[in-house]
């Protein structure tokens, strides 16, 4: 492929550079324009995202044909972790709310399993009835998120605040040590629970090489390097767009938990754009892998990091879900292990979750 063509197809990601740069360098003066211009700003960054995230989507597609999975969506789910690790941090570092962390955390896990999970599978099932995939994924991805979950924002709610350090370090050793074990399985010699044999006419249906034409001539290292690419501008352009929005919303009343809702949502872009169209597709072992390995990778990689922050600086963070986040924390993982046990996805199934995640988003809209 030429320059020429391979800048004509990636046009959305050069505009978002664009974009990027331009930010940048009026972000103040769009600051002190007014709430007004703020809001507008964060607006046009928030299209922007999507363009660019449309652009990585079709990318992962591509890798998730040549490689299989779990290796293509995994690339997929820790590109969007890290951008959401790097928001984070950066947005840590100046004036920002304590429990940003964990209710970008919780705000993560709600899209994940029962935005993304619950509309691929309420609409995937309308399309294609029951949609199979392989239970050994949902049940592994299940435990290891509840796991996770409990010993990082339900158990520190009753660690005393002269003990934090403690068990803040305990913390870090045992997500790593969790992340370590679920590498080595999902690459190493568990690699097939993540995996889905598709019959040959799915696979020629669903590969994606009569939608996007020679996907044989992509290769796998340009998808990488785009995705990786992809993602950073993303991450660039969300950190821009989470200070206008911040200032365009102070003093209005607005949720506090609307900007972590916000940075999920932009993290979990690309992921959201690959789970539904590889749903529409009849391949739910892709949206499954992506849902739930994305809450997992969120858990699991974001706490270590955001821990050792706190420790360095000696100002923890609020950690501990309340008690309305974990009661939805709670019944989100019993449906998903009910649901996802069965190695088949449906319309029921995924109204329950996409129920939950209106629910979700009630409650944050009343403050909740």
């Amino acid at each position: 492929m030429t320059i020429a063509a391979r800048l004509k197809d990636e046009k959305f990601l050069l505009l978002a550079v664009i974009v990027a740069i331009g930010a940048y360098a009026m972000e103040h003066a769009l600051l002190e324009m007014g709430q007004t211009v703020a809001l507008i700003g964060a607006a046009a960054l928030v299209v922007t995202i999507v363009l660019a995230s449309i652009r990585v989507a079709h990318h992962a597609e591509i890798l998730a044909s040549k490689v299989g999975d779990p290796y293509g969506t995994m690339i997929l789910t820790l590109s969007a972790v890290a951008v959401e690790v790097i928001i984070l941090g950066i947005m840590m570092s100046g004036e920002s709310s304590p429990t940003l962390v964990r209710d970008t955390i919780y705000s993560a896990l709600m899209l994940d399993i029962n935005g993304i999970l619950g509309l691929a599978a309420l609409l995937g099932g309308l399309k294609h009835g029951e949609q199979p995939y392989n239970d050994n994924s949902g049940k592994t991805y299940g435990v290891m998120i509840l796991t996770a979950m409990g010993i990082s924002m339900i158990v520190p709610e009753f660690v005393p605040s002269d003990k934090w350090h403690y068990y803040s370090a305990f913390t870090i050793v045992a997500m790593i040590a969790l992340y370590g074990l679920f590498l080595r399985m999902q690459v190493g010699q568990h690699s097939y629970f993540f995996s889905y044999a598709y019959p040959r006419a799915e696979k020629s249906m669903s590969g994606g090489h009569d939608e996007h034409g020679s996907a044989e001539e992509e290769s796998a290292a340009a998808s990488i390097a785009i995705i990786l690419i992809g993602v950073v501008i993303i991450g660039g352009l969300a950190e821009i767009m989470s200070t206008l929005m911040g200032a365009g919303l102070k003093g209005t009343g607005a949720p506090v938990a609307l900007t972590a809702i916000v940075v999920a949502a932009i993290s979990a872009a690309p992921e959201i754009m690959t789970a539904l169209r590889a749903a529409l597709k009849n391949r739910m072992q892709a949206t499954v892998n992506i849902a739930m390995g994305a809450s997992l990778s969120t858990v699991i990689l974001t706490v270590p990091v955001m821990e050792a922050i706190a420790l360095y600086t000696g100002q923890p963070f609020i950690m501990a879900m309340t008690p309305v986040q974990t009661v939805m924390v709670t019944i989100t993982l019993i449906a998903a292990a009910i649901n996802l046990n069965d190695g088949e996805t449906n319309a029921i199934e995924g109204m329950t979750h996409f129920i939950l995640f209106a629910t979700f988003i009630m409650l944050s809209a009343i403050g909740l």
